[in-house]
This record gives structure tokens, sequence and C-alpha cells, in this order.
């Protein structure tokens, strides 16, 4: 088994893959680096387990609507939030308003 360290808003990880997946796993984390900053961008720095689990939903809609073949139903989080709880809570709360849409869908 291999480790990669890679990067994500800022900060290293170690992760661990198979022999022969390390650049694999380099490219995953750059893809999912950016939406992390992405999500940033847009409610701002309001600590990684958030962020994370944020991008992870927004990824998880785009493979979801790419599986179905379908255009996405619904806009991505554009607009800023400020980074205060309030924020946060909002755009949470629009993120679980795609996944209900989606859901919804099937």
């Amino acid at each position: 088994m291999a480790t990669v360290s890679v990067e994500v808003n800022g900060r290293p990880y170690s992760i661990g893959c198979a022999d022969g997946q390390e650049e694999r796993v380099r490219i995953l984390a750059r893809e999912f680096d950016t939406q992390v900053r992405g999500v940033a961008d847009d409610v701002g720095q309001v600590g990684d387990l958030r962020l994370f689990l944020m991008a992870a939903l927004m990824l998880a809609d785009q493979l979801h609507e790419a599986r179905l073949g379908v255009a996405p139903k619904v806009a991505p989080i554009s607009a800023p939030v400020p980074a205060n709880s309030d924020g946060v809570a909002e755009a949470l709360n629009a993120v679980a308003a795609r996944i209900e849409k989606i859901v919804q869908g099937i």
C-alpha cells in the first residue's frame, strides 16, 4: 500500500492508496480541493469539516446527475454567504434542498 501526500484547502493530508494509484489520488485530490475552495469562496472559511461536507454533497449531486445523464435540476450555490453561523446554516439548507429535489426526482 502506498501513501500519497495531498493538499486540500491549504492543509496537507496523507492518504493511503493501492500501489500504482498515487497519481490518480493526486488528481482526484486536486479536483476535490478545487470544489472545497469554491465552497469556501461562497460561504467563507467555516471549518474544514463543513467545507468538506458541502463540497462532497455537491460532488455527489454532480455524480448522481451524470449517472442519470441529465442536466442539473437546480443551479449550484453561487451567491456569497457570510461566514457567520447564519450564513453556514443558509448554505447547508441550500445544499439540503438540492439533495431533496434530487431524491424527489428519483
